[in-house]
């Protein structure tokens, strides 16, 4: 997939930012020294001055914030120095307003390194409640081609709700795809909650629209167990699809989530657009039954089902990812040269720089002939780019 106008303009200009900011102490110092020797010397451009270790404090580290500091107090005492005026009981108050704001940025970078270290930690933990959650699809489930992916935002402090599964069941192969409203260890245990219903109930329900209302009945338990619906988090979006075995038909029930796609082996391209949209999960709120609509999934054909992370990652420009626009036209080996394409096209997309997480599955009916392929499912943390 080729690179468009103004798909590097996010990465670029997160590093102009980072570089002026690391360069706007040392521009406030030379300010302030411009400054006091521009003007009377009652006038004086401490202010200027103890601007910079302010700046420096949450953005340097601790030895950067002192060198700041410390370059500041040095250069105001060797004006004072030069003019002959050190002795005054102004040039003395200046220089110690200005050890004490010094001082005051060090405590600042120790609260904000704290900080930050702490929501690192609380990512990784819910990092790897998702790792241990998120179901590993095999490669190949009923005779389907099988690949996912999951990879977190690059701008934001918190894993958030995204999940899938896919079960070889006696009706078939059935799959879910969705997104918790919230992030964070709450939105994982309501993951959890909804996979361990889905897994139970795609063993068990005849219809996939049975699957569904039993999804909706875990979350009502599990919300009044937890005493609200707020304490689940609220609501959840999802898409399921089911792909009898020996068969073609692929039937799918979207409540409130992104419309899946069908790409087929000659590059045209379905976009799954339910019959009569429904809402998420969880919102108890049931105005009326649900239904699937019936689709074809023939030799060679792939469905990809994905979360808003994906139809809602923005370019430089504001410009919303369009999935089906970009797939349209274009051929793939299988699922995971699919799935691995489409999240290199959506970096490109975003400057490498996604603000919500991402889950995509693809599961592909084979041709004859085609060779399997083996999948993984990974986890792109922050630090990864």
């Amino acid at each position: 997939m080729g690179k468009r106008d103004g798909r590097s303009g996010g990465a670029a200009g997160n590093v102009r930012s980072q570089r002026f900011v690391r360069v706007l102490p040392a521009l406030m110092i030379c300010a302030g020294v411009a400054f006091d020797l521009g003007t009377p010397d009652e006038v004086t451009a401490v202010p200027l001055f103890a601007a910079a270790p302010l700046i420096a404090a949450p953005f340097f580290s601790l030895a950067g914030t002192v060198r700041v500091g410390v370059a500041a107090v040095i250069v105001v005492f060797a004006i004072r120095v030069s003019d002959g005026m050190l002795a005054e009981v102004v040039p003395v108050t200046d220089l110690l307003t200005l050890i004490t704001v010094a001082a005051l940025s060090l405590a600042i970078n120790r609260v904000v390194r704290r900080g930050n270290e702490q929501l690192a930690s609380a990512r990784v933990i819910a990092e790897t409640a998702m790792r241990a959650v998120l179901p590993t699809p095999e490669d190949r489930i009923g005779g389907l081609l099988v690949a996912a992916r999951y990879e977190a935002a690059q701008a934001d402090e918190f894993v958030g709700g995204d999940l899938f599964a896919v079960a070889d069941t006696p009706f078939g192969v059935r799959l879910v795809v969705g997104d918790v409203r919230g992030k964070g260890l709450d939105a994982v245990a309501a993951v959890a909650v909804v996979i361990g219903a889905f897994r139970e109930a795609a063993e068990q329900e005849l219809s996939l629209e049975g699957v569904v209302q039993r999804l909706e009945r875990a979350l009502a338990r599990e919300g009044s167990r937890r005493g609200g619906l707020d304490s689940m988090e609220g609501f959840v979006t999802a898409v399921l699809a089911e792909i009898p075995a020996g068969s073609d038909t692929l039937r799918v029930v979207n409540r409130g989530h992104p419309e899946p796609l069908v790409l087929h082996a000659d590059g045209a391209l379905e976009v799954l657009a339910p019959t009569v949209p429904a809402l998420p999960l969880g919102m108890g709120l049931d105005v009326w039954p649900d239904r699937s609509d019936e689709w074809t999934l023939p030799a060679g054909a792939m469905f990809l089902a994905f979360t808003d992370g994906l139809s809602e990652a923005r370019d430089a420009k504001g410009a919303f990812y369009d999935p089906a626009a970009r797939l349209r036209g274009r051929l793939f080996p299988g699922p995971d040269e699919l799935l691995s394409a489409l999240t290199d096209d959506v970096r490109l997309h975003t400057g490498g720089r996604s603000t919500d997480d991402l889950a995509l599955l693809a599961v592909g009916r084979p041709a004859r002939g085609q060779q399997e392929r083996r999948t993984t499912v990974k986890i792109v943390r922050r630090d990864s780019e």
